[in-house]
């Protein structure tokens, strides 16, 4: 079975954590192939050298597969020095079982590409991808928050410090105060009129019986 070859000069790289194998191939007006293959570093000076071999064959077009994180510092890298990187997901590309090795799957995945074998994953622009970044942290840290005020709310539950009774935000100025006082002075009876903000409209008198309980010094 024969392929159309569509793209005469391109790479596909096999990345790993350590180490990278890149398989370059040139076709010639005869439909003939050679393949360039060598190893890389995947610190910086491997990626940076990686470039140089790519643009000593002229090769701006590169294939790889979206391993774990291993490949956002390689197409970051080859995207700053404009090369058409094409990201595909494991799946796609993924050799025939057997003997595979490295370097047989880096020029598995070059011929795949060089034939428009392999179905692209969408990166969007750099700018886009920092601010994806940011906005996935900071999802995560109000998952965290929230996850730590559950937290904190089951503990209270469990010392029958009934402020979700009385308060409608646990986390106000008031029940705060009132929390901070029960740590500070654990095993203390206390009067909880101070602690309690003028424009709180639950009457002083349940605040007390709510919180009018002891916790453990432990």
């Amino acid at each position: 079975m024969s392929f159309k070859i569509s793209k005469s000069n391109c790479c596909g790289l096999d990345v790993h954590k350590t180490w990278i194998y890149a398989c370059i191939s040139i076709t010639d007006s005869n439909n003939r192939t050679a393949y360039k293959q060598a190893r890389f570093s995947s610190f910086t000076k491997g990626l940076n050298e990686l470039c140089n071999r790519l643009a000593k064959y002229n090769c701006k077009d590169v294939c790889m597969e979206s391993t774990g994180k291993y490949w956002i510092t390689v197409f970051n890298i080859l995207e700053q020095n404009e090369i058409r990187v094409t990201l595909s997901h494991p799946k796609y590309p993924k050799p025939m079982k057997g003997n595979k090795t490295d370097r047989k799957d880096a020029k598995w995945i070059c011929d795949l590409y060089m034939c428009s074998m392999v179905r692209p994953s969408f990166i969007p622009p750099a700018d886009i991808r920092e601010l994806r970044d940011l906005v996935r942290y900071r999802f995560k840290l109000i998952w965290m928050i929230t996850d730590e005020k559950n937290r904190a709310q089951n503990c209270l539950t469990v010392s029958n410090l009934k402020q979700d009774d009385i308060f409608s935000d646990v986390f106000g100025k008031s029940s705060r105060s009132i929390t901070e006082q029960i740590l500070q002075h654990p095993g203390e009876k206390f009067d909880a009129a101070p602690f309690v903000h003028g424009r709180c409209k639950t009457p002083v008198e349940e605040i007390q019986a709510a919180v009018d309980e002891s916790v453990s010094k432990e």
